[in-house]
């Protein structure tokens, strides 16, 4: 991987973070013609992509486009702009990639979308040495610390190195997985330029409980299956863990956004979301004593459940159907944010016109997690990355007059 010296250069787009969406918008700059810089603060790319491929790299998912547009959320996301952003790059596209690359996708029972081989650093093996084959630059363990005004801009990194580059574009992550370089430094940089942002917060990440010693003792480490889990108005449906210190799974990740915005965050599971109270007492017509016992072989609740019933004594199959139905678990919090599988907050939309570049910095674009909007896990958040990784590199090409911004 070619290295940048010591000594000043200067590119026609410098891609700032060599993230999922650092690297595609240094990838599609490059197929418009644009000659790029990519600098990272850590000495290889693709980290942030290699944590994600822990899970077997989940790229995207195979739903229709309707509801996958309604799957990001942010506090002032302009109306349809995923609708735009993922024409850009569709999940279609995400797979046709993939397999460009040598590397053949296939569709889960769950709609989800990943490698045959469910393995990360062979797809990005191939994908940095298509970025060399373009020729786009490499910058290792350059972290970006200061932009002087431009363009050209002046770019300024933590160790003596700077450079010029006559567009940039940001793409810098969040603030989970601060090991792989998205530590949400940037904001502080942005900040003094006059750029808002919301602050940084944990997303897709567990939510505190003290659960009591016994349930514990009988239920850590165990799941909870196929429930509704509401908070406020919003409802997930999904699984939970019992962990130590509380909750983790995709139900409680996908009302992240519902709970931060609670005073008092709590949620409500249907441990039996097919039956209605009616139907589960209707079971328990011969029951005279010992409910709960009798409802867990009854009504099919596994031990994790039945651990947590057992947080009270129960009199009556009516009040325990109740219970099942409606099981309220006050949270503390969530887990820190360093924990977290994406983060929420970041560069406020309205700092940003439709081409994604920053209305007070002309020519300074930003991209991915540094963007402020959230998605649940399920493939959506790499589609994201991709997607405004695209935008950023297809509207610095039109600014630069490399090519028109709708070229693919």
């Amino acid at each position: 991987m070619r290295t940048a010296s010591q000594t000043e250069s200067h590119s026609q787009l410098a891609v700032i973070g060599g993230g999922p969406a650092g690297l595609r918008a240094a990838e599609a700059a490059a197929a418009a013609g644009l000659q790029v810089t990519l600098y990272d603060g850590k000495p290889s790319v693709g980290r942030k992509f290699l944590v994600a491929g822990r899970g077997g790299l989940n790229l995207t998912h195979g739903e229709p486009l309707e509801r996958f547009i309604t799957r990001y959320t942010g506090p002032d996301q302009p109306a349809e702009i995923w609708r735009g952003l993922l024409a850009d790059f569709t999940p279609a596209d995400m797979r046709a990639w993939a397999k460009e690359l040598g590397v053949e996708t296939f569709e889960a029972t769950s709609g989800r979308v990943y490698p045959q081989a469910l393995k990360a650093a062979p797809l990005l093996r191939r994908w940095v040495e298509r970025l060399r084959i373009q020729g786009v630059g490499f910058a290792m363990n350059h972290r970006w610390t200061t932009l002087a005004p431009g363009p050209p801009w002046r770019l300024g990194f933590a160790n003596d190195a700077s450079a010029t580059a006559d567009a940039v574009i940001l793409a810098l992550g969040g603030g989970s997985w601060g090991e792989t370089g998205s530590d949400g430094g940037w904001t502080q940089i942005l900040a003094n330029l006059g750029i808002a942002h919301h602050p940084l917060a944990a997303a897709n990440c567990g939510w505190e409980h003290a659960w009591a010693p016994e349930v514990l003792a009988r239920a850590e480490g165990q799941p909870l299956k196929n429930l509704h889990v509401r908070a406020g108005a919003v409802t997930a449906v999904g699984e939970l863990l019992i962990t130590r210190y509380g909750l983790e799974g995709g139900a409680i990740y996908q009302l992240g956004a519902a709970l931060r915005a609670m005073p008092e965050p709590a949620i409500a599971i249907d441990f039996k979301p097919t039956f209605t109270a009616d139907q589960l007492v209707a079971k328990m017509q011969s029951v005279r004593r010992d409910y709960l016992n009798e409802a867990r072989i009854r009504w099919r609740l596994g031990d994790a459940a039945t651990a947590i019933l057992a947080r009270q004594p129960w009199t009556d199959a009516e009040s325990l159907a109740r219970e099942v139905k409606h099981c309220v678990i006050r949270l503390l919090g969530p887990r820190p944010i360093a924990e977290a599988i994406s983060s929420a907050g970041g560069v406020c939309w309205s700092e940003t016109d439709a081409t994604l570049m920053l209305r007070k910095l002309s020519g300074v674009f930003v991209a991915g997690e540094m963007l402020d909007w959230e998605a649940p896990t399920g493939g959506y958040l790499l589609q994201g990355c991709f997607a405004t990784g695209t935008r950023a590199a297809k509207s610095a090409a039109a600014w630069l007059g490399a090519k028109p911004a709708d070229t693919p």
